[in-house]
């Protein structure tokens, strides 16, 4: 059925677009670099006791890629994480924080995340370069305390593009659903 229109209303729509300028290409914007997150500023208080060495027997293993998953979680929803494909509502920086600090500014971030309804959020641990023969500090914090948060479903380490093996894409609860079973 094709619907034919009043030449008022068509009189009316090429006036409206009679300054539009027509597309010069078809093909997809270029990807374009996001700014650098705002590092958030550590209260000076907390930088006493950071250089306390970490016992041995409680640190844990932490690779290059990071990856942890819920049971549940869908294979293709999980493929689109580790693309980066997944839009990213919110981003943290942890860049040069204390594991006491950090672990305060996630604990709130994560919060803020649920309460703003974000889906996929980007942490930013950095690579740990600093501190030489040592496995980065946050890295493997951010894995041990991730999987203790019930909002988080899956993460894993980030695409090059948002900072590589230093980031973490976080796959959070949909809000949506959390609401429904209550």
């Amino acid at each position: 059925m094709q619907k034919h229109l009043r030449a008022s209303d068509t009189r009316l729509f090429r006036q409206s677009v009679e300054d539009a300028q027509p597309i010069e290409t078809n093909q997809a914007e270029p990807f374009r670099p996001h700014p650098p997150p705002i590092p958030i500023v550590q209260p000076p208080e907390l930088n006493e006791g950071f250089e306390r060495a970490v016992p041995a027997a409680t640190q844990s293993e932490t690779g290059d890629y990071l990856f942890f998953s819920r049971t549940g979680v869908q294979k293709r929803l999980l493929a689109d994480l580790r693309r980066g494909h997944l839009e990213i509502g919110l981003e943290l920086d942890l860049h040069g924080l204390t594991v006491a600090y950090a672990e305060r500014v996630l604990d709130e971030f994560l919060h803020d995340c649920a309460r703003r309804g974000v889906r996929c959020a980007l942490v930013i641990h950095g690579k740990g370069g600093r501190a030489e023969n040592r496995p980065p500090v946050l890295k493997r914090k951010l894995n041990d305390w991730l999987r203790l948060y019930g909002e988080v479903l899956a993460f894993c380490s980030a695409t090059r593009r948002h900072g590589g093996a230093g980031a973490l894409y976080l796959l959070l609860r949909n809000p949506a659903k959390s609401r429904r079973r209550t």
